[in-house]
C-alpha cells in the first residue's frame, strides 16, 4: 500500500513538474501609429520625448539619434520565429530638432 501511495505521488510530481508555462515576451517601446504619424522634421527633443517617451537604446557616443525598437514573441508556439512582431523606429536631430525619421527599419533583412 505504501509502494503504492509513493508511485502515484512520484507520477503527480513528474506530471505537474512537466507543465511548462511561457509567458509572451515583449521588449521596448510600444508605440502608437497615430503618435508616430505625427511626428515631422523640425520638432524638438522634448516634443518627441512627450509623443513617444524616451528611446530604449541610449547611445552616449551618439546623442543625435533615437532609436524605438519594439519586439514581441509569441513563446507558447512551437515556431516563435513566423509570429513575430519587429518594429524599429529611428529618429535623427541636429542642433536639438529632427532632421530625419526611419520608419520601418529592417530588423532582420536576412529573412
Amino acid at each position: 500500500m505504501r509502494k503504492r501511495y509513493s508511485i502515484k505521488l512520484f507520477l503527480i510530481c513528474l506530471i505537474i513538474s512537466s507543465c511548462v508555462y511561457r509567458p509572451d515576451l515583449q521588449q521596448g517601446n510600444l508605440l502608437k501609429i497615430e503618435n508616430i504619424d505625427r511626428i515631422e522634421v523640425g520638432m524638438t527633443k522634448s516634443q518627441i520625448r512627450y509623443l513617444l517617451g524616451g528611446p530604449v537604446i541610449g547611445n552616449p557616443y551618439q546623442t543625435d539619434r533615437w532609436d524605438y525598437i519594439y519586439l514581441y514573441q509569441d513563446r507558447m508556439n512551437a515556431e516563435p520565429l513566423n509570429n513575430d512582431q519587429r518594429y524599429w523606429l529611428v529618429v535623427y536631430f541636429e542642433n536639438e530638432k529632427v532632421t530625419r525619421i526611419d520608419k520601418d527599419v529592417l530588423t532582420r533583412p536576412e529573412l
